[in-house]
């Protein structure tokens, strides 16, 4: 595992100096979109400002499961309400850093919903349908997310066509260096999408191979049925762009169990044994895994595993695996390999969850050259 002073200088000196390349490089990102609001579970009240916080998950569900039987009140608080969804999150990250970001999806239809405003001036944005809403409750080891995801079903290859311009789809995809599809599990629709792009758009891609990101988003409420159709869509893009499927630890071992693999936790070494059997079900040209405390990909050129930047009391964590998303594919676009590339991704996870703020290139070297203690 990689974590050296001189690996991580090494990584920011080739970053510093491929920096005057990223207002060159474009990205077209969606399709969902979520209004979110940052909860924290009131454990203790003082008085009407002051409270304690339920700290973990575990605390949470052992008081849900006391309940059980009886009722209980559960108070949350609102700690913010900001721009939500795997993809306006990672596209506003990938804004930025100074790319030329085009967004298209669920941010309210036919107006934009206020929450994305800011948004609006830093990318070009196009939306179909309203957005879906989710109540992120907080903890200092991880996240519930309670979405409500009616308005997703409108994200459709034809309401595309319609809404946003059959045309206008055509001309972003062929051309920006990155695209990104992100948050599967919740569009319904989005592998007839990919089917419908595999037949009518990417036989007719032209020049040199682009990349293309994937993150199914959690599948597990998923029929198996369906992971492993959404899978054999996500190899068939490989004749056509440089695929990057990027998991969390969780979904990594959805996606094991799916393909027939033993899909018991294990250690950094075991998981990067099983995400190497992974990529070769899957042969596509990156396979990506970010737990909390590391990340690691798989390629033609073998296994990368990198320690990550843990928090132990983050300001935010919804966002953060989107954060490391931008973060890995901004390294590989500027032509860094795997290795600085995940620097790159847990670098930018790292300064987010400490600032609640998404980077600059200038945040990640500073980042990696004063790595924190914790």
């Amino acid at each position: 595992m990689l974590h050296s002073p001189e690996f991580r200088n090494s990584v920011a000196d080739r970053l510093e100096a491929a920096f005057p390349r990223v207002p060159q490089l474009s990205a077209f990102i969606g399709l969902d979109g979520f209004v979110d609001e940052i909860l924290h579970v009131v454990d203790k009240r003082h008085d009407a400002e002051r409270y304690d916080r339920v700290p973990t998950i575990r605390a949470y569900g052992e008081r849900l499961t006391a309940a059980a039987g009886h009722s209980t009140n559960v108070e949350l608080v609102n700690v913010m309400t900001k721009l939500g969804g795997n993809g306006p999150i990672m596209a506003n990250a990938l804004a930025s850093f100074g790319l030329r970001v085009s967004y298209l999806g669920a941010l309210g239809y036919p107006a934009i919903h206020p929450v994305f405003e800011a948004f609006t001036h830093r990318a070009d944005v196009g939306s179909i349908c309203g957005p879906g809403l989710t109540d992120a409750l907080e903890f200092d080891d991880g996240k519930i997310m309670v979405g409500k995801h009616y308005t997703l079903k409108d994200i459709t290859w034809a309401n595309i066509c319609t809404r946003y311009g059959a045309e206008k789809f055509t001309a972003k995809f062929a051309s920006a260096d990155l695209v990104g599809f992100v948050n599967w599990t919740m569009l319904p629709h989005m592998s007839d999408i990919w089917a419908s792009i595999q037949s009518s758009l990417a036989p007719g891609l032209l020049g040199e191979r682009r990349k293309l990101f994937i993150d199914l988003a959690d599948p597990e409420k998923r029929l198996a049925s369906d992971i492993r159709h959404a899978l054999d869509l996500i190899v068939r893009f490989q004749p056509h762009f440089d695929v990057i499927l990027g998991l969390n630890e969780k979904e990594a071992y959805e996606v094991a169990h799916v393909l027939g693999l033993d899909a018991s936790p294990r250690d950094w070494e075991g998981l990067a044994a099983l995400s190497t059997e992974i990529q070769r079900q899957l042969p596509i040209d990156t396979l990506v895994v970010h737990p909390t405390a590391y990340a690691l990909t798989v390629s033609s050129a073998g296994a990368e595993v990198v320690q990550g930047a843990v928090c132990r009391k983050p300001k935010i964590t919804t966002g953060a695996g989107d954060h490391f998303n931008s973060g890995f594919c901004l390294g590989r676009l500027l032509g860094l390999d795997n290795a600085a590339s995940l620097l790159c991704g847990v670098a930018t996870s790292g300064h987010y969850v400490r600032t609640a703020a998404s980077p600059s290139v200038a945040d990640l070297v500073s980042f990696m050259r004063c790595w924190p203690a914790d």
